[in-house]
């Protein structure tokens, strides 16, 4: 494990451009695929050269306001509901995985937690920060015990005279190396989990990223260790113990959702790369395109893909009706991650030695969504899950 560069702590210090601010949502929408076909994509190899997100791209996604595209207007976001949400995820996650992580979970874990359970003092503290990009934080609720098992956590949150102390070890958190607040899961007197605000810089944080990523290498996960840290009684989300596992399935019911619509754009890209490469590519004095095999591979993810979509979509829009329907959302997450691997997998065989040799984006986005179907549960935990629920489901 290493220490962040302080490069990696670099990101925007800005607001979110009040001509965007002006936009209907078609519109902005098409800020978001220009965005993404001009600025995102022709800069992956750059990314990936540097090991990180250039420093530039973070302060752009700040300014045409991605850190704030599911915050009310309120608060200083864009507002846009959840179907909206998933609609904007199609375009910008046809670029590298990598770019959404850095926003990630600004527009899910942490702020959904603070807009439906933080007091108003919190609200006002940090969600006008989160929505500009100013404010970075970091969801720390896995441990070495407690990854799918969330009930699990063994990080403890001691009462004092001053606060709460909080010790304990956290593992593979998104952002946990660069954010400015950590929202930290730790049992408190009574045995129940409760959730906190911990300031990243606070004496007896460490963070630590690790040597070696299999997929999103230039956005890396950290390790975090809490050591006595001291936190006032004001940072407890919401003002109440107890209530950390409700806290934390509001924001994994956002995160779900965000990261089905992810692999559907990553299926997406590599789809159509696979299907620019068939349609070049000649053996046998034809195109690979026009080999029976091949168009069945492209025909079949095609399929899939759309199906994906057409999940994701409708429970956004339930999502947007009320309570999220977190048992869709939970088949959504397992299909739509399982697909995007497959279809990455046809992608890389259509490639050929190209998929396995050189800098060709099928490969790397490849590697990338493996990952999906581990985080925000992985697929065997939802099949496990969705088989239980089986009987309400269908009854």
């Amino acid at each position: 494990m290493t220490q962040p560069s302080s490069q990696h702590a670099s990101r925007s210090r800005t607001v979110i451009d009040p001509q965007i601010r002006d936009l209907d949502f078609d519109a902005y929408r098409q800020v978001i695929r220009d965005f993404t076909d001009n600025e995102l994509i022709p800069r992956e190899n750059e990314m990936v050269s540097a090991g990180e997100v250039p420093a530039d791209l973070v302060t752009r996604m700040a300014e045409i306001g991605l850190f704030g595209i599911t915050l009310p207007r309120s608060v200083g976001g864009l507002g846009w509901t959840v179907e909206q949400q998933v609609l904007l995820t199609f375009e910008f996650t046809r670029s590298s995985a990598v770019y959404r992580s850095r926003f990630s979970t600004s527009i899910g874990l942490a702020s959904q937690i603070l807009l439906e359970y933080g007091t108003d003092a919190q609200r006002e503290q940090y969600l006008p920060a989160m929505a500009a990009g100013e404010c970075v934080m970091a969801f720390a609720l896995t441990e070495e015990q407690a990854g799918s098992d969330a009930s699990a956590v063994r990080a403890t949150a001691t009462n004092t005279p001053d606060g709460y102390v909080i010790n304990g070890e956290k593992r593979f958190i998104t952002n946990g190396a660069w954010a400015d607040v950590l929202v930290v899961f730790a049992r408190t007197a009574d045995g129940e989990i409760s959730s906190f605000l911990v300031d990243r810089e606070s004496p007896g944080v460490e963070t630590r990223v690790p040597e070696l990523m299999n997929g999103h290498a230039e956005g890396p996960v950290a390790e975090i260790s809490l050591r006595d840290v001291v936190v006032s009684a004001d940072r407890l989300i919401g003002g109440a113990t107890g209530l950390g596992m409700i806290h934390a399935m509001r924001g994994i019911n956002q995160a779900r959702t965000h990261v089905a619509a992810t692999a559907v754009g990553q299926a997406t890209r590599m789809l159509a790369e696979a299907m620019k490469y068939a349609g070049s590519r000649e053996q046998f004095d034809q195109p690979l395109a026009e080999f029976g095999a091949v168009q069945a591979m492209l025909g079949r993810s095609y399929a899939e893909l759309e199906a994906g979509r057409a999940m994701i979509l409708d429970c956004a829009r339930e999502f947007d009706r009320g309570t999220p329907p977190r048992h869709r959302i939970a088949a959504a997450k397992l299909y739509c991650t399982e697909m995007a691997s497959v279809v990455g997998d046809r992608a890389v065989q259509v490639l050929g030695g190209v998929g396995i040799v050189g800098n060709h984006p099928v490969p790397r986005m490849w590697r990338d969504v493996r990952a999906l179907r581990i985080y925000e549960g992985a697929s065997q935990i939802h099949e496990r899950n969705l088989a239980r629920a089986l009987p309400s489901l269908l009854g």
